[in-house]
């Protein structure tokens, strides 16, 4: 298995690299060998990648790393992106005041919040079948069009901003604004990527210290 870790160097603000590791080391404990790629944005994306994964961003990193994703076609592959990384994915977002074209994977606009989100946040999420937990940081208030699934409903937390739903998930397309690292947070979640990468089911792996750490960590708020 590819884990493609993209743009670490622009996306890699708030440790969202650790879903890669996260990733590797639950894929190795089914029995599946993988290799995480690390994908400058100066280097062509891979095209053959099981998994990508998008990270936070201050502003100018977010707006250089989506212009070097342009022309990629995210539309068919298992994605994780989080915080800047989910803007970017929509057809608009802002960035240093100024409204930017985004990708256009998933139909939903991210505009300037009333106030910067910043704290601890809980969901419900049905599409994982967990309750999830993070952390939030962000300003920007991202509307999703009609039709398009919410990674979860907010439980804690203000998720896209109107403290009603977090993310968007579009076929393998999954988006979210907890940091974390999300899966190191919520096992269930990096268990799900790695179905829908290889196909099929797999076995619910034996990993006692992320089960106890993620149901502490639900418990706390």
């Amino acid at each position: 298995m590819k884990i493609v870790r993209i743009h670490n160097e622009l996306l890699g603000t708030y440790g969202d690299r650790g879903n890669a590791d996260v990733l590797a080391y639950r894929a190795g404990l089914n029995g599946i060998t993988s290799t995480v790629v690390d994908v400058s944005y100066r280097d062509a994306m891979p095209t053959d990648g099981d998994i990508y994964l998008l990270g936070g961003a201050e502003d100018a990193a977010q707006v250089l790393s989506c212009e070097a994703l342009r022309g990629f076609d995210f539309s068919d592959r298992v994605v994780l992106a989080v915080c800047a990384g989910f803007q970017i994915l929509g057809n608009s977002y802002y960035a240093g005041g100024v409204k930017h074209v985004g990708l256009g994977v998933i139909d939903m606009e991210t505009v300037p919040g009333t106030s910067r989100f910043v704290g601890d946040i809980k969901i419900s999420s049905d599409v994982v079948g967990a309750d999830l937990t993070g952390f939030e940081n962000h300003g920007g208030k991202t509307n999703l069009a009609d039709g398009i699934t919410p990674l979860g409903g907010v439980i804690t937390g203000m998720g896209n901003g109107g403290g009603d739903v977090d993310g968007a998930v579009v076929g393998n397309v999954f988006g979210t604004y907890l940091h974390g690292p999300v899966l190191a947070r919520n096992p269930e979640f990096a268990d799900l990527l790695l179905e829908r990468a290889v196909g099929h089911p797999l076995p619910r792996v034996n990993d006692a210290l992320a089960d106890e750490y993620a149901q502490w960590r639900r418990a706390s708020f």
